[in-house]
C-alpha cells in the first residue's frame, strides 16, 4: 500500500515528528489520493506500533516512554532466544554463510563511519535470523516491537565504542548457530538484547519519555 509505505518512512525518518497529529485530509492532499487508502493506511501503522488512533481525537505519531520500552526488550528477550534456537535448527549453510556477509557488511559500515549503513545492516541481519526460525506469527510480533523500540537502538548505538562490541556479539551468535549450537545462539541472543536494555538505562534519564522516530528500528 503506498499510503502506508509512505507514512511509515516519514515516521522512521522522522519527517513526522513524535506526538504529532496526522490529518486525514491534509495526508490525502500530500500524497494525491482519496481519504479511502489513508484510512487503511493509518490502521495498518496503528498494528504496526507506529501510530495511535484515539477515539474522537485523531491520529499521533506514537511515543513510548522508559517503562514500556522496558517491557518490550524484556519480550524481545524471549523472542529472540526463541529464534535463535529455531534458527540454529533451522538455518542451511548459506543461510550461515548469508548472516556473515551482513555482518561484513556492518564491519565495512562501521569502518567508514556510515550508522545509516549500519542500521540498516543491523535491522536486516536480525529480521532474517528470525525469518529463519519459520514461524510466521513470531516474525509479526518481532516486527512490531523493533518498529516500537527505533530511537532507544539509535541513541545507544551511536555511543563510542558501542558498535565494535556490537559487532563481537553479532559474530558470535552466527558462529553458534552455523556449528549447530541452538541454545547458545538463543542465550546469546538474549544477553544481547538485554545488553541493549542496559545501555538504555545508562542514557536515559528516570521518567524521561523516549519518543518513536528515525530509521533505526531497533535490533539488537
Amino acid at each position: 500500500m503506498l499510503a502506508q509505505r509512505e507514512l511509515e518512512r516519514m515516521i522512521l525518518s522522522g519527517e513526522l515528528a513524535v506526538g504529532s497529529k496526522l490529518n486525514e485530509n491534509g495526508v490525502a492532499r500530500m500524497l494525491g489520493i482519496s481519504r479511502g487508502p489513508v484510512r487503511e493506511a493509518f490502521r495498518a501503522l496503528e498494528a504496526a506500533g507506529l501510530v495511535r488512533l484515539e477515539k474522537n481525537r485523531g491520529v499521533f505519531v506514537r511515543q513510548i516512554g522508559v517503562a514500556e520500552a522496558d517491557e518490550i526488550y524484556e519480550l524481545r528477550a524471549v523472542l529472540d532466544e526463541y529464534a535463535g534456537r529455531l534458527a540454529t535448527e533451522q538455518a542451511s549453510p548459506l543461510d550461515v554463510a548469508d548472516l556473515r556477509a551482513r555482518i561484513d557488511r556492518m564491519e565495512r559500515a562501521v569502518a567508514s563511519g556510515d550508522l545509516d549503513t549500519y542500521h540498516d545492516a543491523n535491522l536486516g541481519f536480525h529480521d532474517r535470523l528470525v525469518e529463519l526460525a519459520g514461524n510466521a506469527k513470531m516474525l509479526a510480533l518481532y516486527r512490531r516491537l523493533v518498529n516500537e523500540l527505533s530511537l532507544h537502538r539509535r541513541a545507544t548505538l551511536d555511543q563510542s565504542g558501542i558498535l565494535a562490541v556490537s559487532l563481537g556479539e553479532h559474530r558470535a551468535i552466527v558462529d553458534c548457530i552455523g556449528s549447530g549450537q541452538a541454545a547458545a545462539a538463543g542465550r546469546l541472543l538474549r544477553d544481547h538484547v538485554l545488553a541493549s536494555r542496559e545501555r538504555m538505562h545508562q542514557n536515559v534519564r528516570p521518567g524521561q519519555a523516549v519518543p518513536l522516530t528515525t530509521r533505526d528500528r531497533q535490533s539488537a
